[in-house]
C-alpha cells in the first residue's frame, strides 16, 4: 500500500529528523499558540510576584530600622524582577522538559533546534532575550515588540529573536492528524441496505471497513482501488443479497457500515427503553418536570343502619351504641 504524501503547509512543518534520518511529524508553534501560552504564564508570574512580595515584605518587616534603607529596599525589588521574569521559565524549562504552565496547558514545548532536549543555558539565553527585547522589552518596548512579531512572522518554524540567538524552537506536543468521519451512503443504496442479513458480518471486517473509509483520502488511486475490491469481495461474502446496481466499491462498504451502525443503535434504543421499564430507578432523571399525580377517586363512604336514641330521641348509628 502506497500513502500519498501528506500536504506540507499544515503539519510536520518543523523540520525535525530523527536519528535514523526519518522526518518526524512535528508541528512548529505560531504566533497564536504562543501569544496564549504567554498570556497564560503572565498569570502565572503574576501570582508568583504577588506570593514573592509577601514573603519579602515579612523579612522586611522583621529586619531591624537601622539596616532597611532605599538601596537594600531597592535590591529587594529587583531581585523579585528577576525572580519572575528570568527565574520563572527558566526553572521551569528545566525541570518540566521544556515547558511553563502556559505551555502546558497550550501544549507546546522548547526543545533544539535538532530536536533534542533544550539546556539551561538556552533556556537562560532566551528568557534574558524575552526580557530585553521582547516581553516586557526593556530596551526600545514598541519597536521591539514589531521587530518580534515580524520575526515570527517571517520565520520559516515561527520562531522569535530569543529562539534564534539560543537556538531552539518551540513545537506542538499533540497530534494534528485530521479525523475524518466515514463517508455517507449515497441515497440510492438505502433501500438495499435495509434488506441486508448483516448477522456474519463481524466486528473486525466492520473496523477494517471503517479504517479503510476513514484514510480513503490518504491512498494513493492504485491501491485504494485494490483494497476497496478486497474488502468488498470480503464484505459480499458474508451478505445478502447483491446490490441492484453497479456502483464504487466504497459506496456499497459505507451502505454496509451505515446499516450496520443504524441497527446497532436501534437494538441499543431499545435495551434502553426495556430497562427503563423493568427498572426505571437505574435510568437517569428526566430533564422535564415530571408530570402532576393522577388522585384515585375516593371510595364512597358505606350507609351505616342508625335508630333512635332512647335517652337524648336523636338518632344513632349501631356501631356507636356497641
Amino acid at each position: 500500500m502506497v500513502a500519498q504524501p501528506p500536504p506540507p503547509a499544515p503539519w510536520a512543518d518543523a523540520g525535525l529528523v530523527s536519528g535514523e534520518a526519518v522526518e518526524l511529524d512535528v508541528r512548529a508553534a505560531r504566533l497564536g499558540s504562543r501569544v496564549l501560552a504567554l498570556l497564560i504564564d503572565l498569570v502565572a508570574q503574576l501570582v508568583v510576584a504577588l506570593l514573592l512580595g509577601a514573603v519579602l515584605s515579612v523579612l522586611v518587616l522583621s529586619l531591624p530600622r537601622d539596616i532597611m534603607d532605599a538601596a537594600l529596599a531597592g535590591g529587594m525589588q529587583l531581585l523579585l524582577l528577576v525572580l519572575v521574569l528570568v527565574g520563572y521559565p527558566v526553572l521551569m524549562e528545566r525541570f518540566v522538559g521544556g515547558r511553563t504552565l502556559g505551555k502546558l496547558a497550550v501544549g507546546l514545548r522548547v526543545v533544539r533546534a535538532d530536536g533534542g532536549p533544550v539546556g539551561i543555558g538556552q533556556s537562560l539565553t532566551r528568557a534574558l532575550v524575552g526580557v530585553a527585547v521582547e516581553w516586557p522589552g526593556l530596551v526600545l518596548p514598541l519597536l521591539s515588540w514589531a521587530a518580534s512579531v515580524t520575526v515570527m512572522l517571517t520565520d520559516p518554524r515561527g520562531r522569535r529573536l530569543g529562539d534564534l540567538v539560543a537556538g531552539t524552537l518551540v513545537v506542538h506536543t499533540r497530534g494534528a492528524g485530521g479525523w475524518r468521519p466515514a463517508p455517507q451512503p449515497v441515497p440510492p443504496l438505502f433501500g438495499w441496505a435495509g434488506t441486508l442479513d448483516l448477522s456474519r458480518v463481524d466486528d473486525g471486517l466492520a473496523l477494517a471497513v471503517r479504517q479503510y473509509l476513514g484514510r480513503l483520502h490518504q491512498l494513493a488511486r492504485p491501491d485504494r482501488v485494490r483494497l476497496g475490491r478486497e474488502l468488498w469481495a470480503e464484505v459480499a461474502a458474508v451478505t445478502s443479497p447483491p446490490p441492484p446496481w453497479a456502483a464504487p466499491e466504497p459506496a456499497y462498504l459505507a451502505a454496509v457500515l451505515a446499516e450496520r451502525g443504524r441497527r446497532a443503535a436501534y437494538r441499543l434504543g431499545r435495551a434502553r427503553a426495556v430497562t427503563a421499564t423493568l427498572w426505571p430507578e437505574l435510568m437517569p432523571a428526566p430533564a422535564t418536570a415530571p408530570a402532576p399525580a393522577v388522585l384515585r377517586p375516593a371510595a364512597p363512604s358505606r350507609a351505616v343502619p342508625t335508630q333512635p336514641d332512647p335517652v337524648r330521641g336523636q338518632p344513632t348509628s349501631v356501631d356507636a351504641r356497641r
